[in-house]
């Protein structure tokens, strides 16, 4: 078997996991991903595609359903594509040797005849031999500026999720499970406040927290509005 050369770089993030993971409105997205990575799930439900904006959690399932394989011994492989495009298609050789393969960022490739045409042999190659695929994307398969018809024909095979922006409350929801994943406790009174001056997306929510880990563990003290106007400057 040769080996997969991923460029430096490409990891996936030790807290992108299911369990991590707040779904809001996207339970049945959710539930079919890590369906996806059950044992016997069939070709049927082995291609997926997961869309929606910047923030919805796009790029978490799919490190999670990565994590999932590895913690089983299985090789699967997280590729980022608008991280990773500049390395040629020569990344996509050979990823049929994996049990699952995720492609992030989708939209980074459109347009590109020789990426599009080395996307779809991987898809026939993936299919051949029964393995995985989980794509993401900014836009809808419809959407997607695909130039290649047979790649757009293969895109319209894929179980399709549209993944919702997380309401106000559901991102006090995520914000807490992620605090108490930490060992943290996170009030609603607390948690609301960092919502209302801090920034919007998730992403950026979580770094906030990590960040008031660290400060709360080098400080000994509890998350307190006080403690966040001291730590944060706000």
């Amino acid at each position: 078997m040769k080996p997969i050369q991923l460029p430096l770089g490409v990891r996936l993030r030790d807290d992108a996991t299911f369990a991590n993971y707040y779904p809001g409105a996207n339970a049945a997205a959710l539930g079919y991903v890590e369906r996806l990575c059950e044992a016997d799930a069939g070709w049927t439900e082995s291609l997926m595609y997961l869309w929606g904006s910047d923030g919805v959690g796009r790029t978490h399932l799919l490190q999670a359903a990565c994590l999932r394989f590895e913690q089983r011994g299985e090789q699967a492989v997280y590729l980022p594509l608008a991280d990773v495009v500049q390395h040629g298609t020569e990344l996509l050789d050979n990823l049929e040797q994996c049990e699952l393969v995720c492609l992030d960022d989708l939209d980074a490739i459109t347009g590109n005849t020789v990426w599009e045409e080395a996307l779809f042999h991987l898809f026939n190659r993936l299919r051949d031999s029964g393995r995985r695929l989980l794509l993401a994307a900014g836009s809808s398969p419809r959407e997607l500026a695909i130039k290649l018809p047979d790649l757009k024909s293969r895109l319209t095979l894929a179980l399709v999720f549209q993944l919702q922006t997380l309401s106000d409350e559901d991102k006090l929801r995520a914000l807490q499970l992620r605090a108490s994943r930490r060992g943290l406790h996170l009030t609603d009174e607390v948690g609301r406040f960092i919502l209302t001056r801090g920034t919007r997306s998730m992403s950026a929510l979580f770094e906030l927290l990590e960040q008031l880990d660290q400060a709360s563990l080098q400080a000994q003290r509890k998350l307190t509005i006080p403690f966040l106007k001291e730590t944060l400057g706000w």
